[in-house]
């Protein structure tokens, strides 16, 4: 059975080796702005542990503080050692019922145009579906990819889509700089 450790900074700089294995380096935010960000409390390193032994088997990093109280999971994985052994399922129910009292939850899923595997998209989007998100357009593109936005309504609505592009904004706001910010983040092509 897994249960949910807030991580401390320590923590943080310990396992983000593992979201940069994880994810492209294109869409991987500023460590320093995300440590930032996590002292200010504006987002959270989660760290998803076995409860018997307290190991860690996956990690969440999570936007946490907007202004529509929606909360933006940025980072979410299971160490590769233990993928395809129901923790990714069991993680995402912890999610959920952590912030079961915010308005929705929300995911990007970014896949770039020179990846190697075509079905990483169709299976994240199978797995979040399988939660209850729905896909909503994404207003940008993040390091040059198209985004495919995924979002729960928990108290909220899942149709976010007039307001998705200011409450995106505001989260890389609070871990990037202007400059990282403009870099980061494209308006969608029409």
């Amino acid at each position: 059975m897994l249960v949910i450790r807030e991580a401390d900074i320590r923590d943080f700089n310990r396992f983000y080796s593992a979201v940069m294995t994880d994810f492209d380096r294109r869409e991987l935010l500023p460590k320093q702005g995300v440590r930032r960000a996590i002292r200010r409390g504006d987002a959270e390193f989660l760290l998803f542990c076995d409860e018997e032994s307290g190991l860690p088997l996956g990690y969440a990093l999570c936007g946490i503080r907007n202004v529509y109280d929606y909360v933006l999971i940025k980072y979410f994985g299971i160490f590769s050692w233990y993928r395809d052994q129901g923790y990714g399922v069991a993680a995402m129910r912890l999610l959920q019922k952590r912030y079961a009292e915010r308005q929705g939850l929300m995911a990007e899923l970014t896949v770039f145009e020179d990846s190697e595997d075509g079905d990483y998209l169709k299976k994240l989007r199978r797995f979040f579906r399988r939660f209850g998100f729905e896909e909503e357009k994404a207003p940008f593109r993040l390091g040059g990819a198209k985004v495919t936005f995924m979002v729960k309504g928990l108290k909220g609505t899942s149709e976010v889509g007039p307001v998705a592009g200011r409450l995106l904004l505001d989260f890389y706001s609070r871990v990037l700089r202007p400059a990282e910010l403009e870099k980061m983040l494209k308006a969608a092509e029409e």
